[in-house]
């Protein structure tokens, strides 16, 4: 990442706002070719710098149980431990972090299954695997990020898609469009030509179906890319111990802040979990000394950094595939 230069930053960016936004309108933005926005990014694509999905609405195969589970591992065996996590299917995000706990990662239950086996076999099975806690997610209060207007500035809204909230039920997907999902899940970038060849279907067919989702909610287009990349060093987790009667309005609170990426609601340990994405050591500081100590019904918080995130989206990010490989591939 120390290669990365200022235009690399600007394309990653754009990026982020959009992963499907063209070329030509990011070199239009940017004031530069298109050829020259195509070979940068591709490169970027290459070096494991981004990866751009779509991704199905997380309840499309029906209602789902989310959990938070904190793990500890047994010494040198966390890269490992995480790369047997992320090979699960269910399990949404794994992040390696610093504090009490060693990994956190996310698993999404669909509520006709087992929990006894996701939560306490699978987990305990694995070699290297400890103590764990798991939290029940109860409801989510914000989910986004925008890391676009430091770099680009507000020109990058021109490009953004609106986020949609979900109108279509359980039934809406049928085989045409999980089959065009799954043919966009590990390149969310695929031409509607690529992917109409590859499932027999016509161009029209394969856009309109794309569209058709993401108009109702029923998918997304993702984009991701390390925060580091961006100028952004600092990623921690907290957890907050809030008063019951105040969750609501201390959730509002903070999704107001643009360094918040995520905030849910727990049941478990703690009544309110978080995710800060913020540029410097100093903005922590900012954070915890002004923002949390300002906010009426906070009485404590616990949090730890994440030093690597494996997975994001049900997908492996890219930049950690290479250090996971190699801790797998290790003899236990």
């Amino acid at each position: 990442m120390e290669d990365l230069d200022d235009l690399d930053r600007k394309i990653l960016a754009a990026l982020h706002v959009n992963g499907r936004v063209s070329w030509t309108d990011i070199a239009q933005l940017l004031g530069i070719s298109t050829t020259t926005v195509a070979r940068r990014a591709q490169q970027l694509f290459a070096a494991g710098l981004a990866r751009v999905a779509v991704l199905p609405h997380l309840e499309c195969d029906g209602p789902v149980n989310t959990f938070i589970v904190r793990l500890t591992c047994a010494p040198g065996s966390q890269l490992r431990v995480a790369g047997l996590l992320a090979a699960n299917p269910d399990i949404r995000y794994v992040t390696i972090v610093t504090g009490g706990y060693d990994i956190v990662f996310e698993l999404v239950a669909p509520k006709d299954r087992d929990l006894y086996s996701m939560l306490v076999e699978f987990v305990h099975a694995i070699p290297g695997a400890q103590q764990s806690s798991a939290d029940l997610v109860l409801h989510t209060y914000k989910v986004s990020y925008d890391w676009s207007v430091p770099v680009l500035g507000e020109r990058a809204a021109s490009f953004a898609v609106p986020p949609r909230a979900r109108t279509c039920g359980r039934s809406h997907l049928d085989d045409v469009d999980r089959e065009v999902l799954a043919a966009m899940r590990e390149d969310g970038r695929a031409s509607f030509q690529s992917v109409g060849r590859r499932l027999g279907i016509s161009e029209s067919t394969a856009r309109r179906r794309l569209e058709s989702m993401l108009e109702c909610g029923c998918a997304t287009v993702a984009t991701f890319i390390p925060a580091a990349a961006l100028g952004y060093e600092a990623e921690i987790l907290f957890w907050l111990s809030v008063e019951p009667s105040m969750q609501d309005s201390v959730a509002e609170r903070l999704a107001d802040e643009r360094g918040v990426r995520m905030i849910a609601s727990m049941l478990g340990q703690a009544s309110l979990m978080c995710e800060v994405i913020v540029p410097t050591t100093a903005d922590i500081h900012h954070f915890t000394s002004r923002t949390l100590a300002s906010i009426p019904g906070i009485h404590s918080w616990t949090a730890g950094v994440q030093v690597l995130t494996v997975k994001r989206g049900f997908l492996m990010v890219p930049w950690a595939e290479d250090r996971i490989a190699a801790a797998l591939a290790q003899r236990v």
